[in-house]
């Protein structure tokens, strides 16, 4: 017995050891990408949309790489469901829920 809680102790050791530097990175991450919008980014938020509707008037989403595609697809496919994730969470429950 005292042999697995050791080999068990050793597991975890090894285990938090590794998961540090990926934490770390997750963190730098989380901070970037998950805070709100401030005044410095409003015009680049604008410049994003002029893009937008400009490649939408003149047919240039048109030449966009397979990655970039993929790359979109995915983006829209996560705002999809973290629309739906809201909707659950504001009426509290799964069951019953009309979609």
């Amino acid at each position: 017995m005292a042999n697995l809680v050791g080999k068990v102790t050793g597991l975890v050791k090894t285990s938090i050891t590794q998961a540090k530097p990926v934490l770390n990175v997750w963190q730098q991450y989380a901070r970037v990408e998950l805070t709100p919008p401030t005044l410095r980014d409003i015009p680049e938020i604008r410049n994003g949309f002029s893009k937008l509707i400009n490649s939408a008037r003149t047919g240039r989403y048109r030449e966009v790489t397979v990655r970039e595609a993929i790359v979109n697809t995915l983006v829209a496919a996560e705002i999809y469901c973290w629309f739906f994730v809201g909707e659950c969470i504001g009426k509290r429950h799964f069951v019953g829920y009309d979609v």
